[in-house]
């Protein structure tokens, strides 16, 4: 599978297309982030198509914290949630804190499962430009320098909020 192979692809989202990755492949990752041009100090946010596969990251985590997850998810909620020592740095970024969201797009939640677990998912588009809202612009930005699952957005018309699991702050509304 070319995500196996550190490959980067692009893919519809909920509201917008998105970049996914590896998240445990430094080549892939430092692809991503190339195309993007986006700053590592930023981090990344892993999706998911059910919480049983953010097992490793969520170990640590008291039962209140479990549940306000699973509350919220599958849905259009990333939470950043303490890194327990499993985050990539190039995922955590600068951050001391990793952001997670389970997914509630059919195709996102079929590409984790094909590929065995969570996925790096970045808008796709290069640091301060627009988000790419179709296949045909995923290929005049990023050409075929990435590999395009293609199919309809979600009803969504925004990215996903994110907010702090411990503080339950909004940092992106």
């Amino acid at each position: 599978m070319h995500l196996h192979d550190g490959g980067v692809v692009a893919y519809p989202t909920e509201a917008v297309w998105g970049l996914g990755c590896d998240p445990d492949n430094t080549t892939a990752l430092e692809r991503l982030l190339t195309l993007k041009t986006r700053d590592p100090a930023k981090g990344l946010i892993l999706i998911a198509s059910r919480i049983e596969q953010f097992e490793p990251w969520l170990a640590g985590l008291d039962d209140a914290h479990l549940a306000r997850l699973e509350a919220s998810w599958p849905g259009p909620v990333s939470w950043l949630v303490p890194d327990n020592g499993r985050a990539h740095p190039l995922v955590r970024g600068e951050h001391t804190s990793v952001a997670l969201r389970v997914s509630d797009h059919p195709l996102v939640g079929a590409l984790c499962d094909a590929f065995g677990g969570p996925l790096v998912s970045s808008s796709a588009n290069r640091a301060t430009e627009a988000s790419c809202r179709s296949a045909s612009e995923i290929k005049s930005v990023f050409g075929a320098r990435v590999l395009i699952v293609d199919g309809p957005l979600g009803g969504r018309t925004r990215p996903s909020e994110i907010r702090d699991l411990l503080t339950d702050d909004v940092l992106r509304d």
